[in-house]
């Protein structure tokens, strides 16, 4: 897992040809607004999270968020124990985020 800060993260995903972003907030969360073409995928529904990522490509390159960074360096450290190489966890998550979004 990399730790990225918010210019680091957007100027890696807007360059990488394998991104996909994640976002691991509630769905409540999501609702208030998110970044554009993110996959949701909860972390707190636990194993339904970890076989949801399972499904995932694991050569592909993800750069996960969640409100504040927390959650989504977990769910990196849980892709990174799947065997998944290329997980960026953006520092500070939605909450600091400047980029484009729906809000």
């Amino acid at each position: 897992m990399a730790d990225l800060t918010q210019q680091e993260w957007a100027s890696q995903l807007e360059n990488d040809k394998d991104a996909i972003v994640l976002d691991v907030r509630t769905q409540d969360e999501v609702d208030e607004g998110y970044i554009p073409e993110a996959i949701h995928l909860d972390i707190h529904k636990g194993q339904e999270f970890i076989d949801e990522i399972k499904k995932l490509d694991p050569e592909k390159s993800y750069y996960v968020y969640c409100r504040s960074g927390g959650r989504s360096g977990q769910a990196c450290s849980v892709m990174n124990s799947l065997g998944f190489k290329k997980a960026y966890n953006l520092i500070g998550g939605f909450s600091e985020w400047k980029g484009p979004s729906t809000q």
